[in-house]
């Protein structure tokens, strides 16, 4: 944790945000002036907000402020929030948006100020909805994502995402109040379309995480892209469902300067560990792997995969996300691809 400036906040705080700034080490409250202006001040200097208040606030909430920002270049934006993720509190701090919450984070950068405080660490840890955007819920997010501009009625959204259409309905209706998705008509000509794709990918990389079996195997081959095209040949024959993810089928969509060290592969659940590395040939290796099976419970990571150089690789949202999570410059490789070939 670094050790904050003192900022002195004063003007008619709502109530609701007065109990998580008064937990906030560094933060003083004072009523100020009568009037409805919220003031910071420090170190001689003052600073007018306006105050956010939200219960929480995820990177679909994150993006409705940033448009809000936009739309009043004047206006310094503080949010205070009981929780917040960690992807909503970069979209802010990368938009200029203060942020303050009850998880112990906070970050309000302004000329002669940077006060940063960090609570626990939470990637990964969403905040809960009813309706998550993982395993077959995040299907209807990426079909939505892979045809942004489309106007959709929800039997074919269902269709596309291989879902019910009550699960569709239940994801919609959420990204409607997350205003990433808006409709348009009335009865079964009802049409939905996005209105913030940037949102809705942030959205759905943040809750997607899979729990994910990880076999780690040995591939007799003199280079990576030896191994992803005879591991996959291999697969092909054995009719084994499959997607090559992470730094190798990046370096097939966004070529990026990085080495392969892991060839990464998603197969299909119905299969056992043993029985893949079988039908790979590949040998189970504890160390010195250059190869890994990922399953996860369904094979939702295998939807919308695209076939490329006679590969089958995840599509490019599954290998954002997966990128994401690579602590190997992962991140790095995931905001190439994203300014490459998602452009949004």
């Amino acid at each position: 944790m670094n050790k904050p400036t003192t900022v002195n906040i004063e003007g008619r705080v709502p109530p609701e945000a007065r109990r998580i700034l008064a937990e906030t080490p560094g933060i003083g409250l004072a009523p100020g002036n009568r009037g409805d202006d919220i003031v910071l001040r420090f170190a001689g200097r003052r600073a007018p907000v306006v105050v956010e208040v939200k219960q929480t606030a995820n990177p679909a909430a994150a993006w409705q402020l940033v448009e809000y920002t936009k739309a009043h270049p004047k206006v310094r934006l503080l949010l205070v929030a009981r929780e917040t993720t960690m992807e909503a509190r970069e979209i802010l701090r990368d938009n200029g948006i203060a942020v303050i919450d009850g998880l112990g984070n906070a970050h309000i950068d302004l000329p002669g100020l940077l006060f940063h405080l960090e609570g626990p660490q939470r990637r990964g840890k969403a905040i809960t909805h009813r309706t998550r955007l993982r395993g077959k819920g995040g299907l209807v997010a990426q079909a939505l994502l892979l045809e942004p501009k489309r106007q959709w009625k929800l039997k074919d959204l269902a269709q596309r995402a291989g879902v019910s259409p009550a699960l569709a309905h239940r994801v919609i209706t959420r990204l409607e109040d997350e205003r990433v998705v808006e409709a348009a008509g009335s009865g079964p000509n009802r049409l939905r379309h996005v209105v913030n794709p940037t949102a809705l990918l942030d959205l759905w990389a943040e809750e997607t995480e899979e729990r994910v079996i990880r076999t780690p195997a040995y591939f007799l081959a003199q280079t990576p892209g030896l191994v992803m095209t005879q591991v996959a040949e291999r697969l092909t024959q054995e009719a084994v469902p499959y997607a090559i993810t992470g730094a190798a089928a990046a370096n097939i969509v966004a070529p990026f300067v990085t080495g392969i060290p892991v060839v990464e592969v998603w197969v299909t659940a119905t299969m056992t560990p043993e029985e893949v590395l079988d039908a790979a040939h590949a040998d189970v290796a504890a160390d010195g792997h250059n190869l890994v099976f990922l399953q996860a419970k369904n094979d939702t990571p295998l939807a919308f995969r695209e076939e490329r150089q006679g590969l089958w690789l995840a599509d490019r949202f599954r290998l954002y996300a997966d990128l994401r999570r690579d602590p190997r410059r992962g991140r790095e490789q995931a905001d190439y691809l994203r300014d490459e070939v998602i452009k949004f």
